[in-house]
């Protein structure tokens, strides 16, 4: 019995088309399913950051740096993988740019993107482990969705089998890319048999990923880049068996695909990185990025019954009303990391915690250094200050002077 005499009783079937054409716009399945993806993992983690307490809409200003070099990186990894497809007797080199003919290798995609986020990361002066454990399952819900790219495509299915779910597969027009070919009666012609839809396995392998992801790090409270190493070994994992079931041609090394040597790599990677690295969360609370100081009103200065109030050693500016605020963009300066317990307190009171002892903050003008500033301001003494020192007798001013606290320093919370 072979399995072309075997006739299965279900099968999946696969779309003859996978792209349209909108006027002179072509629409490609396959970019489409990577937009959603991204887009699927953009709000993944625009949820975790601001829970971890970064500005609101940061996932996009990570997003315009990772994107770009994630797409970049997935491109080069792929090129470098399958050279004989561009660079081969029969390869054309500039066909190496058609990313929208498929061809996207996902650990460049992550390696390439890591590379954007830290650039951005650092621009918002957020650790780039905070970033990538918000990340962590937003990042196998996005490969879900673009998997189904390759379904469109017709691509990367596995063996023959007799599965009620076996795949059918449509021969597809190297000539006019997107298209099935066509019989003399206008269908679209099928392969022999029905395959494993190794897609759909990846697919329904990352969804259990992301969820593994979410319930250990809702348990153990990850941190550290920990979340994203459980999403890399998990997907690993999954990725080593799923390629052993793909028959679309491919480099091999010493007769093993070389994406299963590659998921071996990262896996091991990825765990002595998870078994290492020791921390808790790490939340974050803003640093302003200018220092605002309430104004003395005019009843402060003048008196209430609109007299000239009583003279004071006491600064007329309350520097207890002094608050820190995000500048005119509404963007932080920068972020200091705390502990969640630290976090929690300061949502709740609004204090920003001292930074650790021998720790600086990525963008931090801190309290002490806004404190400099006011010192400085006070230092010269007021009109005020002046007449009540031309009446204080001379002498050892030093000695009347020892118990008093500095003018314009009174009413500065320590």
């Amino acid at each position: 019995m072979t399995l072309a005499s075997v006739s299965p009783l279900a099968s999946l079937p696969s779309p003859s088309t996978a792209v349209w054409e909108v006027g002179p716009i072509p629409i490609r399945a396959y970019a489409l399913c990577i937009v959603l993806g991204i887009v699927v993992a953009a709000v993944v983690a625009e949820y975790r950051l601001r829970a971890r307490g970064v500005a609101p809409w940061a996932i996009l200003d990570i997003a315009v740096w990772a994107v770009p070099f994630g797409i970049v990186g997935a491109r080069i990894y792929h090129v470098i993988t399958s050279p004989q497809a561009y660079f081969g007797a029969d390869g054309d080199p500039i066909r190496a740019l058609y990313i929208w003919e498929g061809g996207l290798g996902i650990w460049g995609a992550v390696a390439g993107g890591a590379v954007g986020a830290w650039l951005a990361a650092r621009q918002l002066g957020i650790p780039l482990t905070v970033v990538a454990d918000a990340l962590a399952p937003g990042l196998p819900l996005a490969q879900a969705v673009g998997r189904f790219g390759n379904w469109f495509n017709n691509e990367l299915f596995g063996g023959r089998t007799t599965l009620p779910w076996g795949l059918e597969i449509h021969r597809m027009d190297s000539g006019n890319p997107g298209h099935a070919l066509l019989d003399e009666n206008g269908n679209p012609i099928l392969e022999p048999g029905l395959y494993h839809p190794t897609f759909a396995y990846e697919a329904l392998w990352n969804v259990g990923v992301a969820l593994l992801v979410f319930l250990v790090d809702r348990k153990l409270k990850l941190g550290r880049g920990r979340a994203f190493a459980l999403y890399v070994m998990g997907y690993t994992v999954g990725r080593f068996w799923i390629e052993l079931l793909r028959t679309d041609q491919a480099n091999e090394i010493l007769g093993v695909r070389l994406n299963v040597w590659t998921a071996v790599v990262v896996f091991l990677g990825a765990l002595i990185y998870f078994l290492r690295v020791r921390g808790p969360q790490q939340f974050l609370v803003p640093l302003g990025a200018r220092s605002t100081t309430v104004a003395p009103s005019d009843d402060e200065i003048d008196g209430t019954d609109g007299e000239p109030a009583a003279k004071s050693d006491i600064s007329q500016v309350d520097l207890s009303r002094r608050t820190l605020a995000p500048d005119a963009s509404g963007i932080p300066e920068g972020y200091r990391v705390v502990t969640e317990e630290q976090y929690q307190t300061y949502l709740r009171t609004g204090e920003l915690p001292e930074p650790e002892p021998g720790t600086t903050d990525g963008a931090d003008r801190s309290l002490d250094d806004i404190d400099d500033i006011d010192d400085d301001e006070s230092d010269e003494p007021t009109a005020t200050e002046r007449s009540d020192d031309d009446e204080r007798p001379t002498g050892d001013t030093g000695q009347a002077r020892a118990g008093a606290a500095p003018p314009g320093n009174a009413d500065r919370e320590s």
